[in-house]
């Protein structure tokens, strides 16, 4: 017998953007609104509690910053593939969202006259990245989850697998999940939806990513019918700790670190001479990768070369107030004290740019389903996002698309009827196809072989043939899937059952990804071909859209909103 509970709003995800989302639900009706958070996670391990170095907002305009500014370096640093009238509203919004945290009581880090702190970060052309030391995101999240607590209209489901998205004559009806301590098969329907799952990292095998973020929403939304867009565009993050992948925030940069090859040269400054390690991240992590490739790096055993990020001159009091978890993480895991050492590190997967195809209220094609944050490509940050922008982009639209939810569900009466159909289908695939499976394939093998086509084929250099390699791969991965067999048949925390769905969500996620980079014949911000070095306006100023198909993805474009600037040369 299936349990079937209702609520008026299902939001999927309990990261910055799914606990802002709720919380601005709940603002919105006074608290009157029936929401349920659905995580596969315990909400404080959403991987939000990550993010580190700060949050994006123009808050000193008589010191030379301004909304404008702000909305330029984010349209420079996507090069120009960003939807201008959606990064002019994201601008605007950001200082009134700093505002209201300090408000709700996040401890942002202060300069000695007790106004709130902001440091540089790359690509920004004045220093607005909002910080509480380097755990931003933690404090964010601890914020945000101690106001939702002042409602009493919220209900939580933790460690909760989210398997299908139910529809019935192409409207959103509910969700189909696993509860994951008891094994037990529920149905959760929901007049309205907001997915926000963050991104896809784990696709990757060298990545900052928590194990957890699979691109399960986006992968769901895209079997629902619902476009993805611009999955082609990764970012990596130019400073991942050598050999875990763990990040050393840009707020080492920002604070005034140094980048510095096997024969001690800052090497940025034969990059972008005007803003050095603060150029944006596509340009810095090119650079990293081409010292790399032309024996400027340092050897490593584990083939994963690397340079050194230098935090000494800043000196031990500096690095123990504003960067003092980045000091633990390298004496932790790697014997490195950046008081006295540099530390390895190299270029690292750290960001999906693409993501569910919505407008810019975040409300996706299907009605009554929303999404925000880096699930969602609402397109503020075209194919490359500045730092410290992604979690401004969670707050943002997570208030956007909960009192648009909460709008949406309070005009509409009656109570969804189970769909029948559809829930029997997301039985039928869940006991009578995966947990039946017979076959010889290894989930975990593929999935390393998966991780591994993806760093070596899908990079931050790209080719014409490592691409189409890597697409023939996918369709071996995705072949070899259908014989996969669960071995565990336990009911309580099937993790091996829990691994089986992820892989088949990040394969369909990877399988867009280089297909669209296949496809698209240019270089432009994170998407850098060595067969095709320039950017392309008149053919490739334009968003990738995936629709799935039995046949595999079917690629269509959508045109980028060009209202307030043309592009141009992108220079640093």
């Amino acid at each position: 017998m299936t349990e079937i509970i209702s609520h008026d709003i299902l939001v999927l995800g309990s990261g910055l953007a799914g606990l802002r989302a709720a919380l601005s639900a709940s603002i919105a009706t006074r608290g009157k609104v029936d929401i349920a958070i659905v995580s596969k996670v315990q909400l404080m391990r959403s991987h939000s509690v990550a993010a580190e170095g700060g949050t994006a907002a123009v808050l000193r305009t008589e010191e030379g910053d301004s909304i404008d500014l702000h909305a330029w370096d984010t349209v420079k640093g996507s090069d120009f593939l960003a939807d201008q009238d959606v990064v002019m509203r994201f601008a605007q919004s950001m200082p009134e969202e700093i505002k209201q945290l300090e408000h709700w009581g996040i401890p942002w880090s202060r300069r000695p006259d007790g106004r709130i702190d902001q440091r540089d970060f790359g690509g920004h052309g004045y220093p607005r990245a909002t910080f509480a030391a380097d755990k931003t995101g933690f404090f964010e999240m601890q914020t945000l989850y101690d106001t939702l607590t002042r409602y009493q209209n919220t209900t939580r489901y933790d460690e909760w697998f989210v398997t299908s998205i139910l529809t019935e004559d192409g409207e959103f009806r509910g969700l189909s999940a696993i509860d994951l301590a008891t094994g037990q098969f529920h149905v959760l329907l929901g007049k309205a939806l907001i997915i926000a799952t963050g991104g896809a990292g784990r696709i990757s095998g060298f990545t900052t990513y928590s194990h957890s973020v699979t691109g399960d929403g986006i992968a769901l939304a895209y079997r629902a019918g619902i476009p993805i867009k611009d999955m082609e565009f990764i970012q990596f993050h130019p400073t991942g700790l050598i050999p875990t992948g763990i990040l050393m925030t840009e707020g080492c940069r920002g604070e005034g670190g140094y980048l510095l090859n096997s024969k001690g040269e800052r090497y940025m400054e034969g990059y972008a001479p005007g803003k050095k390690e603060l150029a944006p991240r596509d340009i810095v992590s090119r650079a990293t990768i081409t010292e790399i490739k032309e024996g400027r790096g340092f050897k490593a055993v584990n083939g994963l070369d690397y340079v050194h990020l230098d935090l000494r001159h800043l000196g031990a009091d500096k690095i123990n107030e504003r960067l003092g978890f980045i000091r633990e993480l390298s004496m932790k895991f790697v014997d490195v004290d950046p008081v006295y050492e540099p530390i390895p590190i190299r270029p690292v997967f750290h960001y999906t740019m693409g993501g569910i195809d919505t407008d810019i209220n975040g409300q996706t094609r299907m009605k009554g389903v929303w999404s925000a944050g880096e699930s969602a490509c609402v397109s503020l940050h075209g194919s490359n996002r500045l730092g410290c922008n992604s979690t401004a982009e969670c707050l943002v639209w997570g208030k956007i698309t909960g009192a648009e939810a909460a709008r949406y569900v309070t005009g509409l009466s009656g109570e969804v009827k189970p769909p029948q159909e559809a829930i029997a289908r997301a039985r039928e695939a869940l006991y009578d196809d995966l947990l039946k499976r017979e076959g010889k394939e290894s989930i975990y093998t593929i999935r390393q072989e998966l991780r591994r086509n993806v760093d070596e084929n899908l990079g931050v250099y790209r080719t014409g043939e490592g691409l189409e390699a890597g697409c023939r791969k996918m369709k071996e991965l995705k072949e070899r899937y259908s014989r996969i067999a669960v071995r565990d048949r336990s009911t309580a925390y099937n993790i091996d059952l829990m691994y089986a769905l992820e892989l088949g969500f990040m394969l369909d996620v990877a399988e867009v990804a280089f297909i669209g980079a296949f496809n698209r014949q240019e270089s432009r911000g994170g998407h850098a071909r060595l067969d095709f070095t320039k950017r392309d306006d008149p053919n490739w100023l334009k968003h990738t859209l995936a629709l799935r198909t039995p046949e595999g993805p079917r690629l269509d474009f959508s045109a980028v909103n060009i209202s307030l600037w043309e592009p141009v040369e992108r220079k640093y």
